[in-house]
């Protein structure tokens, strides 16, 4: 797996890339916000998390369902790189 790739994922891209498939600024994105409650549906998170693992992290989408926070997403993506 390609390290570098892996790495480009970040907290911030990815509440810019929750952010912008809500059509909504950056900052209304916060870490403990219910994303279900901001708009996100299934199939967006579904989507958002395909872009995600094709850069190599490998999370399961039930694990992101049990809690739509862009903080436990980002903790289940750090966990994957341990």
């Amino acid at each position: 797996m390609d390290e570098s790739r892996r790495d480009t994922l970040t907290l911030e891209r990815m509440r810019a890339d929750i952010a912008a498939i809500l059509d909504e600024p950056a900052e209304s994105v916060g870490d403990d916000d219910n994303l279900i409650d901001l708009g996100l549906d299934s199939i967006r998170a579904m989507t958002l998390l395909h872009r995600w693992t094709a850069e190599g992290d490998d999370v399961d989408f039930s694990a992101f369902a049990e809690k739509p926070t862009l903080g436990h997403w980002w903790k289940l993506i750090s966990l994957s790189r341990s």
